[in-house]
């Protein structure tokens, strides 16, 4: 909503995963035929409760199966720490928007700071593996999470994310974070 996705709009939400993110598209949009999930694991998708309403697409962030100038706003949720090329992404999200369409990516990005990275680091490699043992979750746990992190740390600093939406012709450029390491990057094609 802080985004700009507003009652109407035609969403393509990249990285849809199983979905969490198009859920609440839909939501505002108020018709789940106004959204398109993009993703490149079909299973993934059709494990979706959205599945039989959302019209989906099996594709990369990097090549989108869209037409050029065909959507009011594009929204990836906690997937761009696995975009292999971070640029050729962003240029496909501005190929497919529409003049003053809009763009939203929600990421986890490692704590400003020393001190409040490797807290963090420590709760996500070992407080959450250990919690998720005692209480019987499986016992790969503590590998996904080791991964979770690792990816976190790999993915490209906000700078950088911020710079690359500037240089693909992004206006309005800007990033809003929450409890220090959840970002919302927002951007505008522009309308002329």
């Amino acid at each position: 909503e802080r985004a700009g996705l507003k009652h109407g709009m035609q969403v393509l939400d990249v990285g849809f995963g199983t979905g969490l993110v198009a859920a609440q598209a839909i939501k505002l949009t108020g018709d789940a035929s106004r959204v398109v999930g993009v993703d490149p694991s079909p299973g993934m998708m059709q494990a979706s409760p959205l599945a039989a309403t959302v019209k989906l697409l099996e594709g990369k962030a990097e090549a989108l199966p869209v037409a050029d100038a065909t959507q009011d706003f594009v929204s990836m949720g906690y997937a761009l720490r696995h975009v292999s090329d971070v640029e050729a992404a962003f240029r496909e999200y501005f190929r497919v928007l529409r003049p003053g369409g809009r763009v939203c990516v929600l990421e986890i990005t490692p704590a400003e700071g020393r001190l409040a990275n490797a807290a963090l680091k420590f709760y996500m490699r070992s407080v959450v593996p250990v919690a998720s043992r005692l209480r019987g979750v499986k016992t790969n746990t503590p590998k996904i999470w080791r991964y979770y992190w690792d990816s976190i740390e790999a993915c490209a600093p906000p700078a950088q994310i911020l710079a690359t939406l500037r240089s693909v012709g992004f206006a309005d450029v800007a990033r809003h974070t929450e409890l220090g390491i959840f970002s919302a990057y927002t951007a505008t094609k522009p309308a002329a």
